[in-house]
């Protein structure tokens, strides 16, 4: 292969089958139905959930049949253009436990000055680095966990995917965007105004309680958990404008937009 030094810049592309992303958030709540709506989604299924979905899926439940997955994407020749992986939890553990038996191991830390956690790590990385380079979306898909955090001036709850440190810091330095599904409440319209509304929303920029982001610039801070609107802001030619931050550094809810009907 002969490379060439480029003549041209880059340009940034509004295709969803072109990102990295990861969709986490609390059981139920509709991150496998929003995956699914991706361009041509093909599920990658590493644990069980997708039984009322209808949707194109390989079963992986072992790091091999993941593999055995992965190649055959990578071939070519079929009509998907996104690869879901659900749940990137389970695949990272699929992958910890093929190492282990690759090396007669019960846990990584048994090899000897750190080698089974950087076996583990380099394995998990040159995989999916190989996914999200092929020309084709990927989305990872990851349950949430509060974690408690401790600063110089005091501790406070971040709210992140579930997978361990070392799978995560892999994940969170590859995607485009990482949105977080949450939940808010707000006062009931219409009648005596008394009662609350349950609203599904996602968040996409970072926020001291909670991991989210967006590399494109085109999402706003809070949106509906709606596949269409999400695709209609990120096809849109200009970045969103974010909706503004609660000054309490508390997660805003005032502003929150409508309920949608979407079930995981």
């Amino acid at each position: 292969m002969t490379i060439a030094l480029p003549k041209a810049k880059t340009t940034p592309t509004a295709d969803l089958a072109t990102k990295t992303t990861l969709i986490y958030g609390p059981p139920k709540i509709g991150k496998s139905t929003f995956a699914a709506q991706f361009p041509d989604a093909l599920f990658f299924e590493c644990e069980p959930g997708l039984g009322e979905l209808s949707v194109y899926k390989v079963p992986t439940y072992s790091w091999p049949d993941l593999l055995e997955a992965c190649k055959l994407v990578a071939a070519g020749g079929h009509p998907f253009k996104t690869v879901v992986i659900d749940t990137i939890d389970n695949a990272f553990k699929y992958c910890t436990d093929h190492i282990n038996a690759k090396h007669n191991v019960e846990y990584e830390g048994d090899l000897a000055h750190g080698k089974g956690w950087a076996f583990v790590k380099n394995e998990w990385h040159r995989v999916l680095t190989r996914l999200a380079s092929l020309p084709m979306g990927l989305v990872l898909i990851s349950h949430a966990v509060d974690k408690r955090i401790e600063t110089r001036t005091g501790e406070y709850t971040k709210t992140q995917p579930s997978l361990p440190d070392r799978a995560r810091q892999v994940v969170l330095g590859m995607v485009d965007m990482i949105l977080y599904c949450d939940t808010v409440s707000r006062p009931r319209s219409g009648g005596d105004g008394k009662g609350v509304d349950i609203v599904r929303v996602m968040r996409t920029k970072p926020h001291p309680t909670y991991e989210a982001g967006d590399r494109t610039g085109r999402l706003p801070e809070v949106m509906p958990l709606d596949f269409a609107g999400f695709a209609k802001c990120f096809a849109s030619a200009k970045p969103a404008s974010p909706m503004p931050s609660s000054s309490s550094g508390q997660r805003s809810v005032a502003s929150a937009p409508p309920a949608t009907s979407i079930t995981e």
